[in-house]
């Protein structure tokens, strides 16, 4: 047997886990961990049952039950078995059992004990998958609640070690030193240029890899496209042979992947899918690009969206390590050494960025809320309302969020909630499109958005060819057959009718039912309440109603990524209950007036939409209010004077209501509602005066007060009536010199003398005064020298103050 750097940390392991039962295993990569501590500890006695160990990807479970069952001589099923979604290698003699991450669960949730069950191994729990942190954080509480020889161990070659020892109890941490063969790491010399394409760069990389180096090569890309745009770009030797290899792919092609080539020399371009668990045969060389995709969940808009990032460190740890499996290696990077400070140190947990709603329904089902289980990061509050949110409206959960039955149903369903909803609820004709929808697109990039066009594909590929000019990938359409077809074999319940594809998709989505809106060809809105936009040439652009069920996950406005078209009496069949007519008054700032509607709404969708023409006033006034808000606060002339003399007497200390601008918008429902029957558009709003309901905000002593102290208007000689403005400094009168001839005393408000603005005949202004007699002692003299040769009909007596006050002009002499 090959001795491993894992075979040094064996001892302690062993002594640790039957000191407390529990610990975290650090092994780098190629250390053998995944292969070599199972049997070990089945080896040592140690475990009084069947040995669980849990991967993150169907393909490193295969392959690790493989290998384990190879060393020990034997085929999958025996000794060492795995199960994975679909396929299962058991026997009643397997004493190790690999499992992908999401069967933890349902095992769990099926017995709470984990009956027979004697340890529970988390490989690569570096990875932080949802699955992985919910199991653990479920195991933890199964051991100190019912197995306290339940034993556990995490292992991964980038772990975070210490938070994980704490949160599972303080435990030993064992650390395996050294990998099993050395790797050189060689940087790019200058960064890449902004206009590089990823595909271009990683291309001349490799091509750069091959001829220095010798072996297997194995390129680290984000994703499926990168994959298949790079090796179009390769310029290699006859002898090389490019092997794909991403989650999508059918498992015989993943096996070839990773299997020696029988001649020549392999390329292998692989998603994340390489980082952990396999040991890709004849792999001398690593080329990794540095990117990494990730699925984001916004729950603002409730839908998720695939971003391609940076890699962090740990992830590179990982992607370096695969060049040392089996001989010393060579790792190239594509960026440089100086931009790798900038990497973050380890990639978000899944728990932190995913749709959270598969986890609020495990939860459900178990009776707890994340604050009852040791997660080592707990969910974000928000997105885990939201998830709750989605299983309220799709049954699985009541108003306390507790799991209902269908809950239950739609738990027991290898699938997201949405799409066991619909299987349950549809039945097993509803498996094709689940499938579909749990899959990735299988018609090439540029195909129209119609989901009929995928189910079209899947019934009859051949027809399908001969009528359409889309690209298919026939290896996902494979898949997609496969899935189907166990899950309609999962499936227990039956439709009473038949239903379109369209209603199923519906029941997954009831919150993407899309309305086209009126006059903006490509947009939607949502029964949801948000938006969404379709490419204007794709056949559904104009469509009055599609349901969405995948779109680029925008949170400002998501773009519509597939999508198929329901007719009105499809969403009434499926959703009577919850369409009903609401009434509306609504100020549209687009036509500048109220309008009244009599909707019928399902969700923010107006399936039917009319003029409400008896709308009652006072609803009528209220959507007014805020046309008020948008269209502002005009006073009039007099309003401005009533305000500025309110705000004279606040400022004086007296107890008047606050009738500044943000004062007055407000409180708007208390003061000016009540006057605004009959106004409905802006320009009623433009004729309307303030004054009337800002006077009524005063009662009769306060009105009282208001004009003893600051009267409105000051009464002339002549007993006319001037308005008094308060808006500045000094409260302010304009009138006609000659009527105020006779005033000796200059005229006041309280004890406030007021601004005088004495005009000429013509209404020019001639003086501005706070000492009437003492403008009639100096000044006047100059003006009336001045005045009587302009205005010669008027009089200009030597002395004012015995004069009479007059607006007439002097009578002619006859």
């Amino acid at each position: 047997m090959t001795t491993l750097p894992i075979h040094d940390a064996l001892a302690p392991l062993i002594s640790a886990l039957q000191a407390r039962g529990r610990a975290v295993l650090q092994a780098p990569p190629g250390a053998g961990k995944t292969t070599v501590v199972p049997l070990a500890l089945l080896e040592a006695g140690l475990v009084s049952g069947k040995i669980l160990m849990l991967e993150p990807r169907r393909l490193a479970a295969r392959a690790a039950a493989e290998r384990m069952a190879e060393t020990l001589g034997e085929k999958p099923g025996q000794t060492v078995g795995y199960r994975v979604r679909g396929e299962s290698k058991t026997s009643p003699r397997t004493k190790i059992e690999v499992v992908t991450e999401g069967i933890l669960t349902r095992m769990i949730q099926s017995d709470a004990e984990l009956s027979g069950i004697g340890a529970v191994l988390f490989d690569e729990f570096h990875e932080r998958s949802l699955n992985a942190d919910l199991g653990l954080a479920l195991c933890l509480e199964i051991a100190d609640a019912l197995r306290d020889d339940l034993m556990l161990l995490a292992m991964s070659a980038t772990l975070d070690a210490e938070p994980v020892a704490a949160l599972m109890g303080d435990v030993p941490v064992i650390t395996s030193e050294g990998r099993a063969y050395p790797v050189e790491t060689r940087w790019l010399d200058r960064p890449l240029a902004k206009q590089d394409r990823l595909e271009d760069a990683t291309a001349r990389l490799i091509e750069k890899a091959a001829s220095e180096t010798d072996g297997g090569i194995l390129v680290f890309l984000p994703g499926e496209g990168e994959i298949r745009r790079t090796a179009q770009r390769l310029k290699l030797p006859p002898e090389c042979h490019i092997r794909p290899l991403f989650g999508a792919m059918p498992f015989a092609e993943q096996r070839a992947a990773i299997r020696p080539e029988p001649s020549g020399r392999k390329v292998v371009l692989a998603t994340s899918i390489a980082e952990t668990s396999l040991t890709i045969e004849d792999i001398r060389v690593v080329v990794d690009a540095g990117r990494a995709r990730r699925a984001r969940f916004d729950p603002g808009s409730g839908m998720s969206r695939l971003v391609t990032e940076k890699v962090s460190r740990a992830e590179a740890t990982q992607r370096t390590g695969r060049a040392g499996r089996v001989a010393e290696g060579t790792c190239y990077r594509l960026w440089t050494k100086g931009e790798e400070g900038a990497l973050l140190p380890f990639p978000p947990a899944e728990i932190e960025a995913a749709d959270l709603t598969g986890l609020a329904l495990e939860l459900a089902l178990w009776g707890a809320v994340p604050s009852d289980l040791a997660f080592l990061t707990q969910p974000n509050p928000g997105s885990y309302a939201e998830a709750q949110n989605v299983l309220k409206m799709l049954g699985a959960l009541d108003a306390q969020h507790r799991i209902t039955d269908h809950g239950r149903a739609l738990a027991a369903l290898p699938l997201h909630p949405r799409l066991a909803h619909m299987l349950a609820l549809a039945g097993p004709d509803a498996a094709p499109l689940a499938a579909l929808l749990a899959a990735r697109d299988p018609l090439s990039r540029g195909a129209p958005v119609d989901l009929s066009l995928r189910l079209e594909a899947l019934r009859d590929l051949k027809a399908f060819t001969e009528r359409r000019p889309y690209q298919v990938n026939r290896a996902a359409l494979h898949t997609i057959r496969d899935e189907a077809k166990r899950l309609a074999a999962a499936t227990k319940t039956h439709s009473k009718d038949r239903m379109s594809a369209a209603e199923m998709a519906a029941l997954a989505y009831p919150d993407r039912i899309g309305l086209h809106r009126k006059g903006d060809a490509p947009r939607f809105v949502l029964s949801g309440g948000k938006g969404a936009i379709l490419d204007e040439g794709d056949p559904l652009a104009s469509t009055r109603l599609i349901v969405v069920t995948d779109t680029d996950g925008n949170p400002r406005e998501a773009r519509i990524r597939q999508a198929i078209a329901i007719s009105e009496p499809e969403i009434r069949a499926r959703f009577s209950d919850q369409i009903t007519w609401q009434d509306s008054c609504a100020w549209s700032k687009r036509e500048r007036r109220v309008i009244a509607r009599r909707q019928e709404m399902f969700g923010a969708i107006a399936l039917d939409d009319r003029l409400w023409k008896d709308a009652p006033d006072e609803a009528i006034a209220r959507a007014m209010l805020d046309g008020v808000r948008d269209l502002g606060l005009t006073l009039s002339d007099a309003a401005r004077r009533f305000v500025a003399r309110v705000d004279l007497l606040r400022a004086a200390g007296h107890d008047l209501p606050d009738m500044s601008p943000d004062a007055l918008l407000e409180t708007l429902e208390d003061w000016l509602l009540p006057h605004l029957s009959g106004v409905k558009t802006a320009e009623h709003w433009k004729k309307f005066d303030l004054l009337d309901p800002l006077r009524a905000r005063l009662d009769w002593p306060q009105l009282q007060l208001l004009d003893r102290e600051a009267p409105a208007h000051f009464t002339t000689p002549l007993d006319r009536k001037i308005p008094i403005d308060y808006s500045g400094d000094h409260p302010e009168i304009s009138l006609r010199l000659q009527e105020m001839f006779g005033q000796k005393t200059h005229p006041t408000v309280g004890r406030t003398p007021l601004r005088v603005t004495l005009l000429s005949p013509a209404g020019r202004p001639v003086q501005t005064t706070m000492d009437i007699p003492g403008f009639w002692a100096t000044s006047y003299a100059d003006v009336r020298k001045d005045m009587r040769g302009r205005y010669p009909k008027h009089p200009w007596p030597e002395d004012p103050t015995e004069a009479d006050p007059t607006l007439r002009a002097k009578r002619r002499k006859t």
